[in-house]
């Protein structure tokens, strides 16, 4: 078979090579096998106090060699592409995960590429000097908001990912994968107060992304307009009340109470709360949530996954009902279901395992003024900086970084130190209303699972839970999500 992709041409890989690598991974036994190369340069820039305070470019290469036998798992992994050492790697997690023998496949099949982010000149490639000046925009622009912007930092990063991964029962799947993030956070003060405010967005775009609507002007307003916000907001009411989360970027308590919840792994070993539960009400009628990989230029979004999967749109709730789990390929061989397209990893180094894409809950028919006008006293939260989920019981815990009280149906006064705390199963089955105004986020999000750091997507409409507690202070966690 004619191939003519990155590592073939950088590399001189064969397709004799692969199958050699793929017949020592499989040479103390096993189900399947897989290689996994991938070739990543980027770039990432910081200002601080007006100057370019760290900057950096690099690249790294490698290759992971994972074999399943049942459900022992092997994984070994090299940075140093030559034959040999790949060939080493193959034979270790070979000997990690043996069992009985299996000869792969000869010869593999390559799916119709499918292209939801094509970048005719990554921004890896644009001048360095480009990347400066939106940095050095951004830090003037945040600045110029008020003069009680007392610090701003605005950091820049984008990268492209090249890999490819063929497996022992013939998948062969290529991608050149762009990612580019801009993020400024400002600290205002006054006579009394001090307060922070973050902004950013990006996805798979290039760098000409940040020359269009979102520009680092855009994003320094928007960090500067929560710092002084907060300056002078009221200490957020503590105790059980009405709560309406903003559309958007607070789709981020959906991705920890409830998605981490419905990755397959967690599922398979029984420590989910929402283990056995499916075709189980477990949510209002008025959720509907999906998990939705294809969606052109998203951050969360992939043509494939990291197992050479096309990515798909996932329903996991329809109205109430859980419908299924987001799984990667062991899982759903293990559990008898579909390979949803959810295998993910953050680098060669690492092992996949079912991860979230672009994760958000349906429109629903309410307008969003009603639901305010809905609401006799309550927490509007439109920002969070965060959040953490215990995933064996659902229960969760996040900051609202921008939150107003609800007073008699109207917004009033913003507030500091909004907690919301819950239970994501009990959490949903409290959705009353759902406004028609989804929003996604504007592609800032990255999700930690297992030591692991993925690009994803967030998203939600206008929504009001009857009762949630608010109050009391977010624990620290290594994982969970983070801007």
């Amino acid at each position: 078979m004619d191939r003519n992709p990155f590592f073939f041409q950088h590399y001189g890989l064969t397709e004799n090579d692969l199958e050699r690598y793929l017949a020592a991974a499989l040479s103390a036994g096993g189900d399947y096998a897989d290689l996994y190369f991938e070739y990543l340069s980027s770039t990432t820039l910081s200002v601080d106090e007006s100057m370019v305070k760290s900057a950096s470019q690099g690249i790294s290469a490698g290759c992971g060699i994972r074999v399943i036998s049942g459900e022992r798992t092997g994984y070994a992994y090299t940075d140093d592409l030559s034959p040999a050492r790949i060939l080493h790697a193959a034979k270790t997690a070979a000997l990690i995960a043996s069992g009985p023998a299996k000869t792969p496949s000869a010869g593999f099949q390559q799916k119709a590429a499918r292209s939801l982010y094509p970048v005719t000149l990554p921004s890896v490639d644009a001048e360095i000097t480009a990347k400066v000046e939106l940095v050095m925009r951004a830090d003037a622009a945040a600045r110029a908001y008020d003069p009680r912007i007392k610090e701003v930092r605005a950091n820049y990063g984008d990268e492209l990912r090249n890999i490819l991964v063929v497996g022992s029962e013939g998948t062969f799947a290529e991608d050149s994968q762009p990612l580019a993030r801009m993020n400024v956070s400002c600290i205002a003060r006054n006579e009394t107060n001090s307060a922070r405010g973050s902004s950013g967005g990006g996805g798979r775009v290039a760098l000409d992304f940040f020359f269009g609507e979102k520009t680092p002007e855009y994003f320094a307003k928007e960090s500067a307009r929560q710092a002084i916000l907060q300056l002078d907001a009221r200490e957020a009411p503590a105790g059980d009340m009405e709560v309406v989360l903003g559309p958007g970027w607070p789709g981020v308590l959906l991705h920890e109470a409830v998605g981490h919840g419905l990755e397959a792994d967690f599922n398979r070993k029984q420590t989910s709360a929402f283990a056995g539960l499916i075709g189980k009400k477990v949510a209002s009628e008025k959720c509907t949530v999906v998990d939705n990989g294809t969606m052109p230029w998203r951050r969360g979004s992939l043509n494939v996954d990291d197992e050479g999967h096309q990515t798909q749109e996932t329903v996991l709730i329809e109205k109430g009902i859980l419908k299924g789990y987001l799984s990667d390929k062991l899982s759903a061989k293990l559990m008898g279901m579909a390979d949803t397209g959810n295998g993910r990893r953050e680098s060669y180094e690492h092992i996949p395992m079912p991860r979230m894409t672009n994760t958000y809950m349906l429109a629903g028919e309410d307008d969003p003024e009603d639901i305010i006008r809905s609401v006799k006293r309550g927490v509007y939260a439109v920002n969070f900086g965060g959040g953490q989920v215990d995933i064996t019981n659902g229960k969760f815990v996040f900051s609202a970084s921008e939150a107003y009280l609800i007073e008699d149906g109207h917004v009033t006064a913003p507030i500091r130190g909004a907690t919301l705390i819950g239970n994501g199963p009990d959490a949903l089955t409290r959705v009353s209303m759902v406004g028609n105004d989804l929003k996604l986020d504007e592609g800032i999000g990255t999700c930690g699972k297992d030591g692991q750091a993925v690009p994803v997507g967030v998203g939600m409409p206008t929504t009001k839970l009857d009762r949630m507690t608010v109050g009391g202070t977010a624990r620290k966690d290594p994982g969970g999500f983070m801007q």
